[in-house]
């Protein structure tokens, strides 16, 4: 599908217009473009939960936004990806429909394997697993709603790495940051595809990349990589490059997928720069979605494997 936005539109104008009055939103991670993402929602009347592992820190953005005119209500809820007790305890405290799912919360280039309690490797579990066992406890809620959206914030990462079924946590394989990584946002890719399901319960699902932005998702990369890359000069200071986004800019295809008309009924598909994306090489330079990250026997097959994993989980208990 085309829109008539582009690399330049912002959060708020992809939504210039739209009444979200009486909706109901959650927005998984409180900074960078999670806050954006709850400004553009909530300023245009939504209702909006805040779910992030810290939620004193997301108490400023609360109050920014309760003296914005004509805003909806937001509200700060812990919730810990990682910790699928955390997240059981945010489910069972919902009440009432869910009318968009916003799941932003990510990691990115742990230097050394990390696993949670469950033994997940922490990248998978964060960007994947933690919003995959997120998104089905909360079924009930967004079918109640009757005409409901699940945004996957994904990457143009997801181009480096297939999901290995065979070890998706680096048990036997050496461990790479960038490969992990990758992997995980093929899965949220998938995660979307595979979500076409529950199009007969009034939910559809999309994945985005929200291109190239300097949030705290960098935290993890030494000086040494972030001057690599050309995004720290020697004194230390970060300065995006000409391909960057500002942080309003990369939460606008996050905020088109979640609230835009245009987006009605549309389900399965990654969309970056706020248009759909066209299928690329997994090598290709530029933008683009692999097609690995579409494929559809791939995408029912992570949600068995996601499904078995959550319910191994909630046995353990």
């Amino acid at each position: 599908m085309i829109t008539p936005y582009d690399f330049d539109a912002t959060a708020t104008e992809v939504i210039d217009g739209v009444d979200l009055t009486g909706r109901r939103v959650v927005v998984t991670g409180g900074s960078g473009l999670g806050a954006e993402t709850v400004r553009a929602l909530a300023a245009a009347g939504a209702e909006v939960t805040v779910a992030t592992r810290r939620p004193e820190l997301a108490e400023p953005l609360v109050r920014e936004l309760a003296d914005v005119p004509a805003a909806g209500l937001v509200r700060a809820a812990a919730l810990d990806l990682a910790d699928l007790s955390s997240v059981d305890a945010f489910a069972r405290a919902w009440r009432g429909p869910l009318d968009i799912l916003v799941a932003n919360a990510g990691i990115m280039a742990l230097p050394e394997r990390t696993v949670t309690d469950a033994g997940w490797e922490m990248q998978l579990a964060t960007n994947f697993l933690g919003h995959f066992a997120l998104a089905g406890a909360l079924h009930g809620a967004l079918h109640e709603a009757g005409s409901a959206r699940i945004v996957v914030v994904s990457s143009g990462a997801h181009r480096w790495a297939s999901f290995d079924f065979d070890d998706p946590h680096f048990e036997r394989r050496p461990y790479d940051p960038w490969a992990a990584y990758g992997q995980s946002k093929t899965a949220d890719v998938l995660f979307a595809v595979g979500a076409r399901r529950w199009a007969v319960d009034g939910i559809t699902a999309n994945a985005l990349s929200p291109g190239f932005i300097l949030t705290n998702i960098q935290r993890h990369l030494d000086d040494d990589t972030l001057r690599a890359f050309g995004v720290m000069d020697e004194d230390g200071n970060l300065t995006p490059l000409p391909h960057y986004k500002t942080p309003a800019q990369g939460a606008a295809t996050s905020v088109l997928l979640a609230a835009s008309p245009l987006l009605d009924g549309v389900t399965g598909r990654y969309f970056e720069d706020n248009q759909e994306a066209e299928v690329a090489r997994a090598d290709a330079e530029g933008g683009g979605v692999a097609a690995h990250a579409l494929d559809l026997a791939a995408a029912d097959r992570l949600w068995e494997y996601a499904e078995d994993t959550v319910r191994a989980w909630s046995k353990a208990q």
